[in-house]
């Protein structure tokens, strides 16, 4: 296996990127390029198609060439993408709509889904109407753009359309369309009673075929091997909503194993042989038989970090290293009792969409390092928050594996193992969801048997870390008045969005 390769794709809401790996999993090349978003009204954040697709190409290409080996060593891509949000074509195949799932146009039609079908939804899909859900976003469309409604041909998910344009097949897997609320579970199935619930039952002949993650979809078409430098006739997997893939990446896949990734989201994530049924569970995904991914997420985690590098450290170019230099300052604080607070709800909460961002209980004395200090402490306290309502739905766990760019700090895995008291393993990949993509290739191609088999030979520890019982009951009493804090300010933040 020493020369066969894995090409992964990792498709977020802007940067996509292309990583080789060997049989291994040890990463050999890599090619990122962040794309640009558009908000044409308040809310909508919408993408160019076109320019997707465009990227796609350059970083397969630059990814192959800075490895410098023959493409036909190739052999299967996969590609992870950002769950929900709207991808559509029209009815000849052309892009006609690309939504991303940050946007929240359809606010009010979950809303009424939710009043209306919530209960029976989530017995059918284990999840209620949110508003960026993919059905609620077609469903807004459908009621609010019915010019572009009438025009589409084909739903797809992020991913789906890099391997459409790679393969010029139109397929979904059944792990970004059951996280999307579009099959019945817990068979992972299209159902005529779910689209009628969503007031989408004239949508039935949009929805594209539905596979397996590690199925083949299709193969590299000779015009997209000129685009990429891939290999006409290289296989392209169905690939994964990228939650599970990096998960998969990091190491963790098996019933009873959790993850956790701080990254721009806050995942929380438990697998099991079967789905956990709890309306106070955000949703469940599954990705094979007896193979299901019970998740706890929202917009809360370290995009609130980018948003204080990039607007107080980045500014001036004052630092060469600007996560090092926040990280130094957050190892310069010895943390006491009378701390400053954070939340972390710069893009709103899924405890309600007024929920606002601040800082709190600031004296004379606190300086930077008290500041980052409180909101990396109250990002982990919104992981926690959400680990709970996984464990108060049945789901527990002994053990965690951190990923995403938060587990790079040399404060945050400790300060998870310390809260939840529960050892932290941090996995060796950095570009985790691109990995699992791999593995699901790896399988697909027969070069390793199964997620167990992949998860054993491709992913490897960096760290682990021991909970310190001594910070146990620090965290727990400032975890307390963190939620007494939230609640105390609902009504301010309601009637902030009230002032509009």
């Amino acid at each position: 296996m020493s020369k066969t390769y894995f090409l992964g794709l990792d498709a977020g809401n802007t940067v996509i990127k292309a990583v080789l790996f060997d049989g291994a999993g040890h990463q050999v090349a890599m090619r990122a390029l962040d794309g640009q978003s558009s908000t044409p009204a308040p809310g909508h954040v919408e993408r160019d198609l076109g320019e997707l697709w465009r990227n796609a190409q350059e970083v397969i290409r630059g990814c192959i060439a800075d490895a410098g080996i023959d493409a036909v060593l190739i052999a299967g891509v996969g590609c992870a993408g950002h769950g929900n949000g709207l991808y559509l074509l029209d009815k000849s195949g052309a892009p006609l709509l690309g939504i991303q799932s940050l946007d929240s146009r359809a606010a009010g039609v979950a809303s009424d889904l939710t009043a209306a079908h919530g209960s029976h939804l989530h017995a059918l899909c284990l999840q209620k109407p949110w508003p960026s859900q993919t059905p609620t976003l077609l469903a807004w469309v459908k009621q609010n753009q019915p010019e572009i409604y009438k025009r589409a041909g084909t739903l797809l998910l992020c991913k789906d359309f890099i391997t459409y344009h790679l393969t010029g097949e139109r397929v979904s897997d059944i792990s970004d369309m059951s996280g999307c609320g579009l099959t019945r579970m817990p068979d992972a199935v299209y159902a005529d009673e779910l689209l009628e619930l969503y007031d989408l039952s004239d949508a039935k002949l949009l929805l594209p075929r539905l596979l397996a993650p590690c199925d083949i979809a299709g193969h590299v078409t000779a015009d997209a091997a000129a685009a990429t430098g891939l290999l006409a006739g290289t296989p392209v997997i169905a690939g994964f909503f990228d939650v599970v893939s990096s998960a998969l990446g990091s190491g963790a896949g098996r019933p009873g194993d959790a993850s956790i990734i701080a990254g721009s989201w806050s995942i929380n994530q438990v697998f099991s042989a079967a789905p956990v049924v709890d309306p106070g569970v955000f949703m469940v995904s599954a990705f094979g038989p007896s193979c299901f991914v019970n998740i706890e997420a929202s917009a809360t985690s370290a995009a609130n970090l980018e948003w204080y590098v990039r607007e107080f450290v980045e500014r001036g170019q004052h630092h060469d290293d600007p996560f090092r230099y926040v990280n130094s300052k957050v190892g310069a604080v010895v943390p006491t009792g009378d701390d400053p607070f954070f939340h972390p709800f710069l893009y709103g909460s899924g405890q309600g969409a007024d929920h606002r961002a601040g800082f709190y209980g600031f004296a004379g004395w606190h300086g930077e390092g008290h500041v980052l200090r409180a909101l990396f402490e109250g990002i982990m306290f919104e992981h926690r928050r959400h680990i709970e309502a996984l464990r108060n739905a049945g789901v527990s766990f002994d053990r965690a594996i951190l990923s995403g760019g938060g587990s790079r700090s040399p404060h945050w895995p400790q300060m998870f193992a310390d809260s939840l008291a529960v050892p932290i393993t941090v996995g060796e990949a950095r570009e985790t969801g691109a990995l699992g993509a791999a593995m699901g290739a790896a399988i697909a191609t027969g070069h390793v048997a199964n997620y167990d088999a992949a998860i054993a030979l491709m992913t490897r520890p960096f760290a682990k870390l021991a909970p310190n019982p001594a910070m146990k009951s620090h965290y727990d009493r400032r975890y307390d008045i963190y939620l007494d804090l939230t609640a105390a300010l609902r009504g301010f933040w309601s009637r902030l969005q009230s002032e509009k």
